[in-house]
């Protein structure tokens, strides 16, 4: 299935992608895509659905997030070994583990705003995944049981406030708007190999990020499995598991966003984003 949620900011409602590329309305079987509508039990409901059955929703609405009431917002640092060599940066031998707030989250295709003071805006192109069963201390071998299901996720940066302003990444990872995701989120029945989905971002019609998950360091389950020893994951959870090369910042020269620019980004069967970007 390809969920996801439509309607003005604050105010999306829980819908579904048909296989006709139809929108349709799931506000009365579920109150949002998010918690209970995640675990094993929510989705087998969803599943039970007939589709046809469902109101359609004509026009053109926003888009929203695909998942809503984010409880943790993790993202997994340097995933990708020529990522880390182009930032000039050591391959971890463990995974980097920081945060997002989850404040940053937006739709797939709401402007992208540039804080005051933010000179060195970045993109990221990422495979997002989503919690559906709570997890602690899940083994490796187990841990895709606790997936609900995947989502294109952009980890927009700014580098200066990240690398420069001393402390941890998060102060240049979490500013409003940078963290669009969706449109979709496909459940993980439709994803049969998430360690081999080509992936790609585009900054004003140039193809920069050009890559797939199958040079990923850690995959998805040990992604998944390795959280869980240090944080309990919970139903909506979502995590970001790092991008491909191709930033702004491992250009020479670098290269960073700025007021005008159009991002398109996606990865192979999880859907499309378009940002332009603004200076707030």
């Amino acid at each position: 299935m390809k969920l996801l949620r439509v309607g003005p900011e604050g105010q999306e409602r829980p819908a579904l992608l048909d296989e006709n590329e139809t929108l349709r309305d799931l506000s009365s079987v579920v109150p949002d895509i998010a918690g209970d509508t995640l675990t094993p039990e929510g989705i087998d409901r969803l599943r039970a659905v007939d589709p046809t059955s469902l109101p359609k929703i004509t026009g053109s609405p926003r888009i929203g997030p695909c998942v809503g009431s984010v409880g943790k917002f993790i993202c997994i640092g340097l995933n990708y070994a020529d990522h880390a060599e182009e930032s000039g940066m050591e391959v971890p031998k463990e995974p980097v583990i920081f945060m997002k707030a989850t404040s940053s989250i937006c739709g797939p295709n709401d402007d992208v705003v540039l804080p005051e003071g933010a000179d060195k805006g970045d993109w990221e192109v990422e495979l997002g995944v989503v919690i559906g069963k709570p997890a602690k201390n899940v083994a490796e071998a187990d841990a895709l049981e606790h997936v609900a299901g995947y989502c294109v996720v952009n980890d927009v940066s700014e580098r200066a406030f990240q690398l420069e302003h001393g402390g941890q990444w998060v102060k240049g990872k979490s500013a409003d708007t940078f963290g669009p995701i969706g449109p979709w989120l496909v459940t993980r029945d439709e994803v049969k190999y998430p360690a081999d989905l080509d992936m790609w971002l585009e900054l004003n019609g140039r193809r920069v990020q050009d890559g797939s998950t199958r040079t990923m360091i850690f995959g998805v389950a040990h992604v998944v499995s390795y959280l869980s020893r240090y944080m309990s994951l919970q139903p909506g959870d979502v995590i970001s598991t790092g991008t491909p090369p191709g930033v702004g910042l491992g250009m020479s020269p670098p290269q960073f966003l700025k007021s005008g620019d159009e991002m398109r980004l996606s990865i192979q069967g999880l859907g499309e984003q378009h940002q332009a970007v603004r200076q707030g």
